[in-house]
């Protein structure tokens, strides 16, 4: 973890309430895709958690969404502007699991995390099919992203707005991977975990007091106990999750 000034080179919406902010710093302990960093605001006890899109030349790319006070204030800032960040948080994906034929599953906000880590892939020459899920066509985001790294893309819109109507679990047909990563809601994770016979890597969204695994306040049961989502987390293993 390291603590660094950060400047932003641009913050825009990508839809009504999904925005990318661009920053230059120091990015050294960003180590491993679906990390994530934490951000200072002023006026705001608790730094903001934002999981990391992507990161490459000292360039570290946020996409958030606008849910609250916090994100609120994010999206009002301007190019130039400085923010306080903890860095390289949470243990991230292990690609060497990949195989050669990578599956990677995002919903809503639990897209960004899936960019890094399908770029990274591509790098290493890894086949990689994303699934994108979201509610309408007007929350979706960063298709063409996705596609501009090689990947083969399909989009599921829960009221068949665009894409394959239904779940990301509805867009399974016909993929054969040799492992998954993903990203998303609880509800998400859990109909993936029961849809799926290969082996993978959940992501987990959880409300964080302090990011780094002091506060207890985002712990998880798994077959080896409590794990702390900001610090053991937010990366499980499919064969060690406990659902409630």
């Amino acid at each position: 973890m390291k603590q660094s000034i950060f400047e932003i080179i641009e913050n825009r919406p990508l839809t009504d309430s999904v925005m990318l902010m661009r920053l230059s710093g120091d990015t050294s302990d960003v180590t491993a895709p679906g990390q994530f960093v934490n951000i200072k605001l002023e006026g705001l006890f608790l730094r903001r958690p934002i999981s990391v899109c992507d990161c490459k030349d000292g360039i570290l790319t946020l996409i958030y969404k606008v849910v609250g006070k916090g994100t609120e204030q994010m999206k009002g800032m301007k190019a130039g502007e400085k923010l306080d960040i903890l860095t390289g948080l949470g243990n991230g994906y292990n690609m060497s699991k990949a195989g050669d034929h990578a599956l990677l599953v995002g919903g809503g906000v639990g897209v960004p995390p899936m960019y890094m880590l399908a770029r990274l892939l591509r790098e290493e020459g890894k086949k990689v099919t994303v699934i994108l899920g979201f509610n309408t066509k007007s929350e979706m985001f960063y298709e063409e992203e996705f596609k501009e790294l090689g990947c083969d893309v399909r989009v599921a819109t829960a009221d068949g707005s665009y894409g394959i109507k239904g779940f990301v679990t509805n867009a399974l047909d016909g993929i054969d991977a040799d492992y998954f990563y993903t990203c998303g809601p609880e509800p998400m994770l859990k109909a993936l975990y029961n849809a799926t016979s290969i082996s993978g890597q959940f992501s987990f969204e959880e409300r964080m007091g302090c990011g780094f695994g002091a506060c207890m306040g985002c712990s998880c049961k798994t077959l080896y106990g409590n794990k702390r989502i900001c610090k053991d987390g937010p990366v499980l293993e499919k064969e060690e999750i406990i659902w409630e």
